[in-house]
């Protein structure tokens, strides 16, 4: 079943619902540089706003440009990342602070084959950016995304696995010709998939565009296609990674092989995990033979 809701109606409907009820983001608030919302789209990716919002505050203070950022050691950045997961995501936006600084004058470029060249991003970040950042028209399709159009413009129960040119062309029909509009529209679909239309427990009486919904008007369907997998995390590589980085993160000073080997029972894990964060460049050994944040200046014996 296909929508009797125009697109553009519901891409007028979906913006005038941002505008009243959007979520107070300190990377969507007026002053925000395109460095910031950058910054911001690395810290997004899986890992939930609650737990962004405040190493983002941090990290626009201490670093508010890509020079700042790229002048500062790589063991420091990888410190200052946290708890948010997927340390090398900090490493990538380290090179990527320094390609900025370097190649483009200090200044995040708003073309998206430039912003794709830039170590970390790919197809999703620059379009992001460019929209969230330049306020241009650029179709952003995250999962929140692709779900609002699957059930509002498809009556579906989901999206299904992705379809990327056919995802982008979706989005991209919604979106008004008028760059800020549609920046604005790319904006409001995400916020919409975010908090109302979720994929558990959607809230469809909050919905700006309810009365037209395909799915609502399907008798809400259930999804009956293919799911990604859930991934778990006790006992994996993953959690062994972390607790080896906590450590590190933690100590003032190169620790010993002995106080990694204290936060997981399993050698042949640890050592595997150990050697990873190594190859990564999240970790170091000194000359000594004891372990630091990769990019910490080298440590002798004291």
């Amino acid at each position: 079943m296909t929508s009797t809701l125009s697109r553009a109606a519901l891409a007028a409907r979906t913006a005038e619902w941002f505008r009243a009820h959007a979520r107070d983001l300190p990377w969507r608030r007026p002053g925000t540089t395109p460095w910031g919302v950058l910054v911001s789209e690395f810290m997004l990716q899986q890992t939930p706003v609650p737990r962004v919002e405040p190493v983002w505050l941090r990290w626009m203070e201490e670093w508010p440009t890509p020079s700042a950022l790229a002048a500062a050691s790589r063991a420091e950045v990888v410190r200052a990342w946290g708890k948010l997961g997927y340390p090398r995501r900090a490493m990538r936006l380290h090179a990527a602070a320094q390609a900025i600084a370097t190649e483009h004058g200090d200044r995040v470029p708003s073309d998206l084959a430039a912003l794709e060249a830039l170590p970390g991003v790919g197809s999703y970040t620059a379009r992001a950016v460019a929209a969230f950042g330049y306020g241009l028209r650029a179709p952003v399709v995250d999962t929140n995304v692709r779900r609002v159009v699957a059930r509002a413009v498809h009556g579906a129960g989901d999206a299904g696995p992705a379809r990327t040119r056919a995802d982008l062309a979706d989005v991209d029909a919604l979106l008004p010709a008028d760059d800020a509009e549609a920046a604005v529209v790319s904006a409001a679909l995400m916020e919409l998939g975010a908090v109302v239309c979720t994929a558990r427990s959607p809230q469809c009486g909050r919905c700006p565009v309810r009365a037209d919904c395909a799915w609502v008007a399907a008798g809400r369907p259930e999804y009956s296609g293919p799911r990604r997998p859930v991934q778990g995390y006790a006992g994996t590589d993953r959690q062994v990674r972390g607790r080896l980085m906590d450590v590190l993160r933690a100590a003032e000073h190169p620790v010993p092989k002995a106080a990694l080997d204290a936060v997981w029972a399993d050698g042949a894990q640890r050592d595997r995990c150990l050697d990873s964060l190594l190859v990564d460049g999240l970790a170091e050994q000194t000359p000594d033979g004891r372990f630091a944040l990769g990019g910490t200046a080298p440590h002798t014996s004291d």
